[in-house]
């Protein structure tokens, strides 16, 4: 039998996860994985950026960030960009989120 608690514990997360992705709402535009583009969070300066998915190397995530690698090549000349987050289910929302936007770049 499950318990009320954990009933109420699953409706939460769920609703944490849909106001989640309507926080990461980001229109998505057709185009070529070449130059797929995803917004990220401003940085200290204010600046507007995104990140072309199709460079990225690899995406890692904590409870407090998801950081992705791109645009390395030889000799550690990569670069990084830092989404803060507030949990690990966030973090798995950006990520579907960039999933999407992906997709849909094909």
């Amino acid at each position: 039998m499950i318990r009320r608690a954990t009933i109420t514990l699953l409706g939460a997360a769920a609703f944490a996860l849909i106001v989640a992705r309507a926080t990461f709402a980001q229109p998505v535009i057709p185009g070529s994985i070449a130059f797929c583009l995803y917004e990220i969070p401003v940085d200290e300066t204010g600046k507007r950026r995104w990140l072309n998915l199709g460079i990225v190397q690899y995406v890692e995530a904590t409870r407090t960030e998801l950081k992705i690698a791109y645009g390395a090549g030889s000799l550690g000349s990569g670069h990084e960009a830092r989404i803060p987050v507030t949990s690990m289910e966030e973090a798995l929302v950006v990520l579907e989120k960039m999933r999407r936007v992906a997709a849909a770049c094909r």
